[in-house]
């Protein structure tokens, strides 16, 4: 694991490296607005990713190293995201741009522009809660590249069935909120609804060749 800062537009980012040994791939992942790359599945992927040839770079948005409670504007996600890209190509990989809640919309927004091979959509906010009517799908759908979106059964930003038909892969974690956390009666336990996300990424990433 190695750590680096990367100095962008919107302040300093930071980059936690998980190699794996001979790397095909990187994915790049970054966090939501409520949280950090501690989130329990980006944690998962880097542990189980390096092992399947693909090269983990959990990415710390700079209002997020910098100590704020409160996420920025989208234009300026955007621009931390733009700002540690060529960290992220610089090994020569393609790279999977991805992210968890706000982080999956700026990766979806960017994508096209910043030369990504595909986009890892971690429960995608598709709504604010109870505001079906405010829709992102259009930021979802025009990605421009093959995306994977993982979702939780009962996430309140939108659940599996409210999305639209689109050209992306779409994987349901049953039961799992926002967090991909399970209910403890859920029919999975905390730990299988985990592997549900990492089992669905590793399949993913394998069909992109």
């Amino acid at each position: 694991m190695k750590t680096e800062i990367i100095s962008t537009e919107a302040g300093d980012a930071r980059i936690t490296w998980h190699p794996a040994r001979t790397a095909r791939l990187v994915l790049a992942v970054s966090h939501g607005a409520g949280g950090g790359i501690e989130a329990r599945d980006l944690q998962a992927l880097a542990r189980v990713l390096p092992g399947q040839g693909v090269s983990v770079a959990l990415v710390e948005q700079p209002w997020r190293v910098a100590g704020k409670k409160v996420a920025p504007a989208p234009k300026t996600l955007d621009a931390g995201w733009r700002g540690v890209w060529p960290a992220l190509v610089g090994p020569g990989l393609p790279v999977i741009s991805g992210g968890r809640s706000a982080g999956a919309r700026v990766a979806c927004r960017t994508a096209v522009e910043l030369g990504a091979a595909a986009v890892l959509a971690l429960s995608f906010p598709l709504h604010p809660p109870g505001r079906p009517e405010k829709s992102r799908a259009g930021e979802l759908l025009g990605s421009g590249v093959p995306t994977l979106v993982v979702q939780g059964g009962n996430d309140p930003f939108g659940k599996p069935e409210e999305f639209p038909d689109g050209s992306f892969e779409l994987v349901e974690v049953p039961g799992g909120d926002h967090g991909f956390v399970v209910p403890k009666r859920a029919r999975i336990t905390q730990e299988e609804a985990v592997t549900v996300v990492t089992d669905a990424v590793v399949k993913w990433l394998g069909s992109l060749g």
